[in-house]
């Protein structure tokens, strides 16, 4: 900056003499000469100044080198000194490691020699066990197999007394716990759901107003009711009961059908094969649309919404069948009511998926005298078919034990199910499958060694099984009962519980002489 100072008036003056030279032009020579010898001073002065000017930068430079090797010097030696500290540092780290690895090598070679000493210690122990074990076998004349048998029965035969008590104590405790919590959740399921009983009936009874349209509907030579009886698959019963005509049919949809048509073939008068025909196709239709209403109906009164028709319909028809006289339909909605009711008292199970898996676990019966298999797996196929969520056909699957339980959802459906089914009135059973079933239990309970007599009484729901008093003592009779009740569990179909009682009772007698 200060070399800018000086150059620039100079430079000033320089162009003002040059300016005024040729702007004034002078004539006079003195002013010539004179304006030579101020061009001169100015040119040897400005040389001067740009001498300075150049050495004072020469200067600066020289000294801004010097400096600038003097710090790179500096630089240089810390780095030089840095790297003396990191290659120490590194060197250390290397002994450190080398010594671990040799303490390392040394530690494996005590162990692979220790391991090698227990080896061979190990297998000398043993050849010693080995010839121990012969010369005892050989000093009591038993096998080291039947020795050990021996004295686990030996054990067991002096514990018995001890062992059975305290299987009896935790049994009881185990349940104990368990039915009061099962009760518990049972009746509260229970109680908010009441159900009408049972009532089978194989027949319908059609009202006429007259005898004389019973000629009518027998037809000449008996072709009417051939006809009606082939395109409805009922038994039409027509005998001396007056204003009565009786349709008998296991199935109940077919009597449903065969009554609507037959009214209206009474009410029409007309009764021939055709007009038979015409009213039973109309009688079907009618009932087709009754099936969606019964369907739409049982999934409003449980608050159910989404199902496809298809499923709807195929719920409808489940109203007219029955199981053991339990309406089906009506059994699905109690077993709902049941299950969402036991979720609800359980924690990580869905209510939701009860109630609905509930509803639909017998819906393979609606066609199961239609598809060859067992009512579960055609239910399972049916829902899977219309996209029913997963959750819901796992739940559903289970209740006959023809899938694993893969949910807490399954097991609460599986007791709902047994609760409907094995409640007071819900069910009805012929007389010959009543006494197959007790006969059945007779005989399991009867065939265990000690056992004199058996009588199931109260309708199958408790046995009586009469012990040999010499034969089976009192622990052996309580382990008897055990024995007999898994038993039944596992090899006997019936509804509700048995209770097994098992009898001892010593008899003496002499006679006085």
């Amino acid at each position: 900056m200060e070399y800018l100072n000086i150059i620039l008036p100079l430079g000033g003056v320089i162009v003002g003499a040059i300016a005024s030279y040729f702007l004034v032009k002078p004539k006079s020579k003195i002013i010539e000469e004179a304006a030579q010898k101020a061009a001169e001073a100015l040119r040897e002065n400005a040389e001067k100044e740009s001498k300075r000017i150049i050495d004072d930068a020469k200067n600066y430079a020289k000294q801004l080198r010097e400096n600038l090797e003097s710090e790179e010097k500096k630089m240089h030696e810390r780095f030089e000194r840095m790297q003396e500290q990191a290659d120490a540092r590194l060197l250390k780290r290397e002994e450190m490691l080398d010594q671990k690895m040799e303490r390392a090598e040394q530690k494996k070679e005590e162990y692979e020699k220790a391991r090698i000493e227990f080896e061979e210690k190990k297998e000398e122990l043993q050849r010693q066990l080995d010839i121990q074990n012969k010369e005892l076998e050989k000093i009591a004349k038993f096998s080291k197999e039947e020795a050990k048998e021996e004295l686990i029965n030996r054990i067991e035969t002096e514990t018995e007394k001890e062992l059975a008590e305290t299987m009896r104590r935790k049994i009881s405790l185990i349940e104990e716990d368990a039915d009061k919590e099962a009760s518990e959740i049972l009746v509260q399921s229970i109680q908010r759901y009441a159900s009408s009983v049972a009532s089978e009936s194989t027949v319908t009874v059609v009202k006429i107003d007259s005898d004389s349209m019973k000629g009518k509907i027998i037809g000449r030579e008996g072709r009417n009711i051939n006809a009606f009886e082939l395109l409805t698959g009922v038994d039409v019963i027509i005998d001396d009961t007056p204003g009565t005509i009786t349709l008998s049919s296991f199935d109940v949809f077919r009597r449903y059908v065969a009554k609507i048509a037959l009214e209206e073939l009474i009410k029409d008068g007309r009764i021939h094969p055709s007009k038979i025909e015409e009213m039973v196709k109309k009688a079907q239709d009618k009932a087709d649309k009754l099936l969606l209403e019964l369907g739409q109906k049982a999934v409003q009164d449980l608050g159910i919404v989404g199902f496809p028709e298809q499923i709807l319909k195929l719920l409808g028809r489940l109203r007219f069948r029955t199981s053991y006289g339990q309406n089906v339909l009506n059994h699905s909605m109690e077993v709902a009511y049941l299950a969402q009711g036991i979720a609800q008292e359980l924690p990580g199970a869905d209510p939701d998926v009860c109630l609905k898996a509930g509803l639909l676990h017998d819906i393979g019966k609606a066609v199961s005298h239609e598809v060859e298999g067992g009512h579960a797996i055609i239910g399972k196929e049916i829902l899977e078919k219309f996209g029913i969520d997963e959750k819901i056909i796992t739940a559903m699957k289970s209740h006959h034990e023809d899938f694993p339980y893969e949910s807490i959802e399954a097991r609460i459906l599986q007791a709902a199910d047994a609760i409907s089914a094995s409640r007071p009135g819900a069910r009805r059973e012929t007389l010959e499958k009543y006494i197959k079933r007790l006969k059945e239990i007779e005989s399991i309970a009867g065939s265990f060694p000690g056992v004199e007599k058996v009588f199931a009484i109260q309708a199958g729901r408790e046995v009586r099984v009469f012990v040999n008093s010499r034969e089976i003592n009192d622990l052996e009779a309580e382990k008897l009962s055990f024995e007999v009740a898994r038993k039944l569990e596992k090899n006997c179909e019936y509804p509700g519980e048995v209770k097994v009682a098992v009898f001892r009772e010593s008899k003496y007698e002499e006679t006085a002489k």
